[in-house]
């Protein structure tokens, strides 16, 4: 199946339960990287809009740049009313947008689908003279027993898990390689707080997930259930996790 597809049918669970970046990491945006209200940016593989959301509600104009259909429409209806977004059917290797037309490049939770050398050559061609790409994770700290605990399920039952976000790792070679090596690392707590309802759709919403027609799919939600009522307390589950970023030019 072509990767963009593999989130089609998964845009509700998305919007649902899948989680913003940390305030402080945005903050830093603003504060340390040069971002300003007037700054326009691309946001490659932008969902349903959940980053973009966050860019959008400090006053930027934000390019979603999103090739699955279900995800590109619902955030032209969950951020029309902000009146600067523009979803755009695109590729990280393809933008559609125009030379050199915007600030800064963001990919959240999303470059590890990407072909690293087309998207590089593209940054180049859509940014600015000096513009900065920001690679955004968030990521389960696996020392977490919730996040261990899940991870045994999601490889018992889920035949195409990998690992989390891909397998992507701290410094990962893809990340270097689109780099060439010179880039900034930082990191912010981000701590995630799910009622058993989202903790399951934010289970479902991965692209490796077991779907409702699949062998084993029953066994699949009665583990995380027993998860939930394993770790919760007071009917909340926290899930240790921070927001990542790797900051570069593509020069």
């Amino acid at each position: 199946m072509d990767s963009t597809q593999y989130f089609s049918g998964l845009a509700d669970d998305y919007v649902i339960s899948r989680p913003a970046y940390a305030k402080a990491f945005v903050e830093s945006l603003y504060s340390r990287y040069g971002f300003s209200k007037q700054s326009v940016i691309a946001d490659i593989g932008s969902g349903t809009g959940k980053f973009a959301k966050q860019l959008l509600e400090r006053g930027n104009f934000v390019y979603g740049v999103e090739p699955n259909a279900d995800m590109r429409n619902i955030a032209g209806k969950e951020l029309e009313g902000f009146g600067k977004f523009c979803p755009v059917n695109g590729t990280a290797a393809e933008t559609n947008l125009a030379e050199q037309s915007v600030d800064f490049v963001t990919a959240a939770q999303a470059f590890h689908w990407f072909d690293g050398a087309l998207f590089r050559r593209e940054c180049k061609r859509i940014l600015k003279r000096n513009g900065l790409v920001f690679l955004i994770w968030n990521l389960r700290d696996t020392s977490d027993k919730v996040n261990q605990s899940s991870f045994e399920i999601f490889s018992e039952y889920c035949p195409k898990f990998h690992g989390f976000s891909g397998g992507v790792q701290k410094d990962d070679p893809r990340i270097r390689d689109f780099f060439r090596g010179k880039y900034e690392y930082i990191e912010f707590e981000n701590p995630l707080f799910y009622d058993r309802e989202k903790f399951i759709s934010r289970s479902l919403s991965s692209s490796y997930s077991l779907k409702k027609e699949e062998e084993k799919y029953g066994e699949y939600i009665a583990a995380l259930s027993e998860l939930f009522e394993r770790y919760a307390k007071d009917d909340v589950l926290t899930v240790a996790n921070k927001t990542v970023a790797y900051v570069g030019k593509v020069e």
